[in-house]
């Protein structure tokens, strides 16, 4: 595979495993509903909110109008980027994580531009209609965004010790979120570790280029002194 169409296969892979998990969710289930997938610690629990990755939210109109706002200011920032690293034959794994990161980003964009346009509301005891007759919930940029992954894998309850959450119900991992979240999260953390590998190759041919220059540099410095230094005076 070319790697030039490596951005393309996983950012429409990303949305399309994000929007029709989203879809399926908000169509077929009520606001709030779980449904066990592997006993406890797996479940598809519906929940929105109008905020970033993992439900963590900005309150009011102006809050999430900017976070809108922000969000298509990321997508086109890392949309550029990705573009100046396939014109420079940059790392496929490098190329595989922008794009997860950018495909993320897209999937959630779409739920907070069309959703509230396209969706009637989800409620604890109804179901959404997609492209309902009355129209949706909201306007243009104030959907809320669909989470449902839900991973309760370790529940206790903190000891009366422990300060401030003393006797309170611990559960790890807490957060609801989505294909788009985990997509993110997964490009974030890859680059992280392999950032070496990832942006080594470039700095090591930046480095033998420069010694490189420098060489070509001293060879025609020696060059233009050595036919002065082997000239004999004549009498």
């Amino acid at each position: 595979m070319k790697k030039r169409h490596i951005p393309w296969l996983v950012i429409i892979s990303v949305l399309l495993a994000d929007q029709v998990s989203k879809i399926l969710v908000k169509t077929s289930m009520t606001l709030g509903q779980s449904i066990p997938v592997l006993g406890d610690w797996f479940i598809i629990h519906f929940t929105e909110n109008y905020g970033m990755a993992f439900g963590m939210e900005f309150s009011g109109e102006y809050g999430k109008l900017a976070l809108s706002l922000f969000r298509i200011i990321a997508i086109v920032f890392i949309g550029w980027y990705l573009y100046r690293l396939v014109a420079r034959k940059a790392h496929a794994g490098l190329l595989v994580c922008v794009s997860l990161i950018l495909g993320g980003a897209m999937g959630n964009m779409i739920d907070s531009a069309f959703y509230g346009m396209i969706f009637s509301e989800s409620l604890f005891n109804r179901i959404a209609v997609m492209f309902p007759e009355s129209g949706g919930y909201g306007t243009f940029l104030h959907g809320k965004v669909v989470d449902m992954l839900y991973f309760p894998i370790v529940t206790g309850t903190f000891p009366d010790w422990f300060p401030y959450w003393s006797g309170q119900p611990f559960i790890f991992f807490r957060p609801v979120f989505n294909i788009a979240d985990a997509a993110i999260t997964t490009g974030v953390f890859v680059l992280i570790i392999f950032q070496k590998r990832f942006f080594g190759t470039k700095m090591q041919q930046q480095e033998t280029a420069d010694q490189q220059g420098l060489s070509g540099e001293d060879s025609g410095q020696e060059e233009e002194v050595s036919p002065a230094d082997t000239t004999e005076p004549t009498l």
